[in-house]
């Protein structure tokens, strides 16, 4: 039925040649570039089109018992959008949103804090009972090459900013988006509750001679009931990252490529507060061509890993697809760790690993590994032969469903480099 009015109130808005037109609690925004004749050429000269402002604008109008349409068309964006109180409202995007990059110090100076691992975002989107649907035609441009070429292989860019990020939210829906070249991370749900993200397409692929680091699909902390249907991702990190402070996280149905597809982690980086996770379920999931597959990283903190299921997974060609490590990244005090892992299960988990290693496993000595659970486990190696099961500090090992044929060390790269 929203279509309908949409139609109505969309002919009157080109009409009057405005960017926001509001008619009653909703708000039709037309893109700057749909702006015609003199008056458009007045406004801007020479100046790069901003639909910032008109943007905000409407969430101000319509962000509370109303409804957003954003017509198609070209926004571009180039300033930041903190959006955190939004109360019963529908967001529908039509058209293209680019993210603006010859502004590259505007950004890295302006971009709103996330408080994890001072990290940053372009956009906040928070409040109650928030829709934003893309209905198939939305796509997010982050230009994100110009930010993979200017990090030039880093990790984590102060200012670099993660494209959209769920803050403070409950009740939340975002459906029907493409992301192309994002800038940093994809999606990040953050302080958040009973958020659905659905029907989702991502690829942030690099053209240079610099990776797409850090460019992960999802990540989750200090959120629950977080629930991801139909996804597909193309990234250069993790395709779908459950960090800590996470409950009840249900991920179903996602194709991830060229990443580390389902992990648990990092966890306890928090500045000596204990860090959890509890009740996280990965099922069918498609890893291609990617570092890792279903794993666990943690730094030596302190807090708990728990109720984790990884099911329905059909791996390709992927470095190493079950991987526990303590001490991500260092590989220094990997047995002095006190967050314990436990009830992790894999289940019909199949496919070819890279090399000769089908599992690592390095539990915390001071923290050993309790109820693991291995059933249908079969991962061959990709040039055949017999793939390896390395395991250190495993309570149940003997009757976990998985043969161990040999010990995994504490410092076991993250990154595989050739057999073992």
């Amino acid at each position: 039925m929203w279509l309908s009015t949409l139609l109505v109130i969309a002919v009157a808005a080109l009409r009057a040649s405005a960017e926001v037109v509001q008619n009653g609690t909703m708000c039709v925004v037309t893109p700057l570039s749909a702006a015609s004749g003199a008056s458009a050429k007045r406004q801007f000269g020479q100046q790069a089109q901003d639909d910032t402002p008109q943007i905000l604008d409407a969430f101000k109008r319509c962000g509370t018992d109303g409804s957003i349409v954003f017509q198609e068309g070209t926004y571009h964006i180039r300033q930041i959008m903190d959006v955190t109180n939004l109360r019963n409202c529908d967001i529908h995007i039509l058209g293209k949103w680019v993210w603006s990059a010859d502004n590259l110090q505007y950004w890295i100076s302006h971009t709103l804090p996330v408080t994890y691992a001072g990290l940053h975002t372009a956009w906040r989107l928070g409040g109650t009972n928030i829709t934003l649907r893309g209905h198939g035609k939305a796509l997010f441009d982050g230009n994100g090459q110009v930010w993979i070429d200017e990090n030039k292989n880093g990790s984590n860019r102060q200012g670099r900013p993660i494209s959209l990020t769920i803050w403070h939210a409950t009740n939340v829906l975002v459906d029907g988006i493409t992301w192309r070249q994002s800038q940093f991370w994809h999606t990040f749900v953050a302080y958040s509750q009973n958020v659905t993200m659905t029907n989702l397409d991502m690829n942030t692929t690099s053209h240079s001679q610099y990776s797409a680091v850090n460019t992960d699909g999802f990540d989750s902390w200090n959120s629950k009931d977080v629930y991801l249907r139909n996804w597909t991702v193309t990234c250069g990190d993790d395709c779908i990252s459950v960090k800590g402070n996470s409950t009840n996280i249900d991920v179903k149905n996602v194709t991830c490529h060229e990443s580390g597809c389902a992990c648990i982690g990092s966890v306890g980086s928090n500045a000596g507060q204990p860090d959890f996770v509890d009740d996280v379920v990965f099922d069918t999931m498609e890893c291609h061509h990617s570092s890792n597959a279903a794993w666990l990283k943690t730094y030596p903190g302190q807090g708990h890993i728990r109720n984790v299921t990884f099911r329905n997974f059909v791996v390709d060609d992927v470095n190493q697809p079950i991987y526990i490590t303590p001490c991500t990244y260092s590989g220094n005090g990997c047995d002095g760790s006190r967050l314990a892992i436990s009830d992790v299960t894999w289940s019909n988990i199949t496919g070819t690993s890279r090399y000769n290693v089908a599992a690592a496993m390095h539990c915390s000595s001071a923290a050993p590994c309790r109820n693991l659970h291995f059933e249908g486990v079969d991962i061959k190696p990709r040039a055949g032969g017999t793939a390896k099961v390395l395991c250190s500090n495993i309570q149940n090992q003997a009757d976990m469903g998985l043969t161990c044929t040999g010990t995994c060390p504490g410092n076991w790269p993250q990154q595989l480099n050739g057999n073992r």
